[in-house]
């Protein structure tokens, strides 16, 4: 079985290049579940209701999130029964939202998608390994298709996770930094893995933002508004093909689409 797993969708441009280009994707790689980070869809900062609608209707089956799906505070009561947004699920018990979901393909096969947040430069919330661990082990039994979304920033934490987690789950997918790396790889124990799967939007940008405005906020350290930037959109994915009895992947496939200059 094939999975496609979009990197973090930024801002309208982002939206406006997944509602173009996922169809064809799928079509194109036959793929049985597309699943995106959408932390920073609206806006560039955060999601809303309308917005995961809008991205679940292009296609999209489970998005994932980060440190930014609490920014639109409106989200807060969808995140508690949409059953396919996540939120990352090493945060505390008692926070709204769930960390994994299983998703049903049309062929029947049932898929695990996890969503973890690292804590190196991050907030120190609870330990995305033995969180991940716990989760892990309740979604094998349902399923032994299992995909992790590590949203952190440290290369090196990581890279820790796929090895942590290799043989265990079938794809561990880095995002959070907006810059993809070119480390795609299986795993020995048979888990595909990426560094960064990195970002879907404007890549005429610091990682999405209006150039200008990162610069100005380098320079003087005084906070100004970040405002999504608009040129030069590029879709960035990865498409793993996935053993679906044994859960292991066979291959990782990095895609970097220009879709507007």
């Amino acid at each position: 079985m094939k999975l496609l797993f979009v990197g973090d969708i930024y801002g309208r441009p982002g939206r406006r290049a997944v509602s173009r280009l996922l169809p064809s994707l799928v079509a194109r790689y036959n793929v049985d579940i597309s699943i995106a980070n959408g932390e920073n869809a609206a806006g560039g900062s955060g999601i809303t209701e309308k917005v995961a609608e809008e991205l679940f209707s292009c296609g999209v089956n489970v998005l994932t999130s980060g440190n930014h799906i609490w920014d639109k505070k409106e989200v807060l009561p969808y995140l508690e029964r949409a059953e396919y947004l996540l939120r990352p699920a090493n945060y505390p018990p008692g926070v709204a939202g769930r960390g994994a979901a299983v998703f049903q393909t049309p062929s029947g096969v049932p898929v695990g998608v996890l969503n973890l947040q690292g804590r190196t430069y991050m907030r120190e919330i609870d330990c995305p390994f033995r969180v991940g661990e716990k989760e892990i082990a309740r979604l094998k039994e349902k399923t032994n298709v299992i995909v992790v979304d590590f949203h952190a920033e440290a290369t090196s934490e990581k890279i820790a996770m796929g090895w942590y987690l290799d043989g265990k789950v079938s794809a561990v997918i880095g995002t959070h930094t907006h810059v993809q790396t070119c480390d795609e790889t299986i795993l020995p124990g048979g888990s595909a893995y990426i560094t960064d799967v990195g970002m879907t939007g404007p890549h005429d940008s610091v990682i999405g933002v209006r150039k200008q405005a990162a610069i100005d906020r380098f320079l003087t350290q005084i906070p100004t508004k970040f405002e999504s930037a608009k040129r030069d959109v590029k879709l960035c994915a990865v498409v793993v093909d996935v053993d679906e009895e044994s859960g292991k992947a066979r291959n990782i496939q990095r895609l970097r689409i220009d879709f507007e200059k």
